[in-house]
């Protein structure tokens, strides 16, 4: 039979009726002939509340008893999903990540998938099972200790599973009824889009839009999952939600499909810089080093040997990146005059793959935002995006003056 994999986020198995609500949906795709697969997260909040229990307990945790902690809410989940699909007459057992096995690497609560054997699942499959209810967000370490995903960590195990067993498609379902042009929350002229390229979304999740796990589009742009973004609170249709594909299955692209943007974004400013080979690599290096995500970086122009290095990162690594480049300067290994931190800044984007065959994005971009009177601090660029730095007080109006500029409204 055809496998399809169904996500359901914590909001969608909150409590037992919705539980019930999504087993509901899962059963009118074993009545249209799939083997089901069905990713379940922990019920929403639980897995913040397992945190707070590792923090309150051991603030200097172990990391491995932090995975076996936090990923028992899944575990929960499955369980009640697979007894609620039995008392439906539907044949289904919950598994761990440990009993698929989901083998992963060994880093703790970052773990990245290696394999899914599908052999286990499979066997049963052949003997009448017709859903599997899956524990998304953990696996199985080479030393056959509990890992962790990392947050959203269930997107991935979905798309990973649909790879694995050639699904016929992917269905997260969330709190969401598809992946809007901006978010609906900022702008209330956003519209659902029906189709977005894999590179889109890709561009998107990493910006700032919180629908799907920027790691889970990886895989499936990699392996090539159709992937399907739908609410769990609405009826649904065979065309409801939106489905994330390939560039070729989108007949025509606007120069620009969404706006996203980025509110926990810090500007920092290394003053005074040696300007000579190799001085970006030591400065990289050691934030990267330090466990720092840096993002949009600018070079300024040199004056006597000397220039400013400025670059973007989350607002919750400024602390330590400070402390990696005091530690860098201290030890005689980076001279620099100052470093000035702003944590007033916002990201803001626009993404499209149309911008590969229409011209004018960047200047209609820039004209709006000057229009505006919104100051651009830095500006980096990709194939099918552009992103500036902006003073975090014009966030929302710069998203709502570009969502009207590029008429997203009409997008479909």
């Amino acid at each position: 039979m055809p496998v399809l994999v169904m996500k359901f986020g914590g909001t969608s198995v909150a409590n037992l009726d919705r539980i019930r609500r999504a087993a509901k949906r899962i059963g009118v795709e074993v009545a249209k002939g799939y083997d089901v697969i069905v990713i379940v997260s922990a019920m929403s909040g639980e897995t913040n509340k397992l945190v707070g229990l590792v923090d309150e307990t051991s603030p200097l945790f172990d990391a491995r008893e932090y995975d076996a902690v936090v990923s028992s809410g899944e575990n929960v989940t499955a369980g009640l999903m697979a007894l609620t699909l039995q008392e439906m007459d539907v044949p289904a057992r919950s598994w761990q990540g440990w009993q698929v096995p989901l083998l992963t690497t060994s880093a703790h609560s970052q773990a990245r998938i290696e394999d899914i054997p599908p052999e286990n699942i499979n066997a049963k499959f052949d003997e009448g099972m017709r859903v599997a209810v899956v524990a998304g967000f953990q696996g199985v370490s080479p030393e056959g200790r509990i890992t962790t995903l990392g947050r959203g960590g269930s997107d991935t195990t979905a798309v990973a599973f649909a790879a694995a067993f050639d699904a016929e498609r992917c269905d997260i379902y969330t709190d969401v009824d598809g992946v809007y042009t901006t978010d609906p929350r900022i702008c209330e002229k956003a519209r659902k889009l029906d189709k977005i390229a894999f590179e889109e979304m890709l561009e998107l999740a990493s910006l700032g839009a919180k629908v799907l796990q920027t790691r889970s589009v990886e895989l499936a742009m990699r392996y090539k999952v159709k992937l399907r973004v739908l609410s769990s609170f609405e009826e649904q249709s065979d065309e409801a939600g939106t489905l994330v594909c390939d560039e070729e299955e989108i007949m025509e692209s606007n120069a620009v499909s969404g706006v996203a943007y980025s509110r926990d974004e810090a500007k920092m400013t290394l003053q005074s810089v040696a300007d000579r080979p190799g001085i970006a690599s030591i400065i990289f290096g050691c934030l990267s080093d330090g466990g720092v995500n840096v993002d949009m970086i600018v070079q300024n122009i040199s004056e006597d040997g000397r220039t400013d290095m400025t670059f973007s990162l989350p607002t919750d690594q400024v602390k330590r990146a400070e402390s990696a480049l005091a530690e860098l300067k201290n030890s005689g290994g980076l001279n620099f005059a100052d470093l000035i931190t702003d944590l007033d800044v916002a990201k803001i984007s626009v993404v499209g793959i149309g911008m590969r065959s229409q011209s004018g994005v960047a200047a209609k971009m820039f004209k709006v935002l000057s229009d505006e009177g919104i100051n651009i601090r830095v500006i980096t660029t990709s194939e099918i995006k552009i992103s500036v730095l902006i003073d975090r007080k014009y966030m929302e109006l710069a998203v709502q003056s570009l969502h009207d500029a590029f008429e997203l409204e009409n997008a479909a």
